[in-house]
């Protein structure tokens, strides 16, 4: 098995795993290593949460292009499956840049020879994620240094958060099922949570008291549409377009891999755990 990143560091990877340096938007750096494997699982992306450097344009340039890359290296060296993480609401004709580059990736896929499988999962949690932290960089953003909260929309936009935990034993399956090829899973955790209820727990957790008072979306907007024009300010208007639709499935495929949904672990029981 091996290990690819733009900076691999073997200290992040069991025993056994080996580890190759390669970036998705340049095909050379990544061919290489797909020689003699027998499957590949893309699991690059950029953050939906926040602005990419280099503009909302690198969301085609790493989802999409950097999938055809995959696609083409997959392709050339005689890789047979391909497992494709994705997203919720991948859309080529969606909301926002991440959904529409995710879409489009999703085509690059569906589209070669490979015998692939596509993952779009709602937001992912655990150790070294930015999901959590996200709640508290977010209030930094609109009331630093104050016990207010004042949440775009009320945070009424709905989550459904799952555990790494759980979600890598399902890519595992997928790897190695052959009644997985050509399918595309939804995926959601346990609980569908309002990012208001999500950040009333990330503080409860650290025994923090915090005091939300709602930001109507209007005004959110032209706040995040105002700051994203200053260099460095990490939120725009495709964060705010994000933050008006829910991100969870009523279909949730987790069963499919055997998995029964209450034996999954909650976001609350993460940051018990956690804290």
């Amino acid at each position: 098995m091996t290990a690819m990143s733009r900076s691999p560091n073997s200290e992040d990877l069991p025993d056994g795993v080996e580890k190759a340096m390669g970036d998705v938007t340049d095909y050379d750096s990544i061919a290489g290593a797909f020689e003699g494997k027998d499957a590949v699982v893309n699991l690059v992306a950029l953050s939906p949460l926040f602005e990419p450097s280099g503009g909302n344009r690198m969301h085609d340039i790493v989802h999409w292009q950097g999938t055809e890359n995959v696609v083409k290296a997959a392709e050339a060296h005689d890789v047979p499956r391909l497992v494709q993480m994705s997203a919720l609401g991948a859309d080529t004709d969606g909301d926002t840049a991440y959904i529409r580059s995710k879409g489009k990736a999703e085509g690059a896929v569906k589209s070669s020879g490979l015998d692939w499988v596509i993952f779009r999962p709602s937001v992912v949690f655990g150790d070294g994620g930015e999901f959590v932290s996200f709640t508290k960089r977010l209030k930094g953003m609109f009331a630093p240094g104050v016990p207010l909260y004042p949440l775009p929309g009320n945070g009424k936009t709905r989550f459904q958060p799952i555990w790494v935990g759980d979600l890598v034993p399902m890519l595992a399956d997928a790897v190695e099922g052959d009644e997985h090829v050509g399918e595309t899973y939804r995926i959601g955790g346990p609980e569908k949570l309002t990012l208001r209820e999500i950040t009333e727990m990330v503080y409860d957790a650290e025994n923090r008291s915090i005091t939300i008072v709602p930001l109507p979306m209007g005004l959110a907007g032209v706040g995040l549409t105002v700051l994203g024009a200053v260099p460095g300010f990490p939120m725009g208007k495709d964060q705010y377009r994000s933050l008006q639709f829910d991100n969870t499935t009523d279909r949730n495929d987790v069963g499919v891999f055997g998995v029964d949904v209450s034996s999954m672990k909650t976001l609350g029981t993460y940051l018990a755990e956690r804290n």
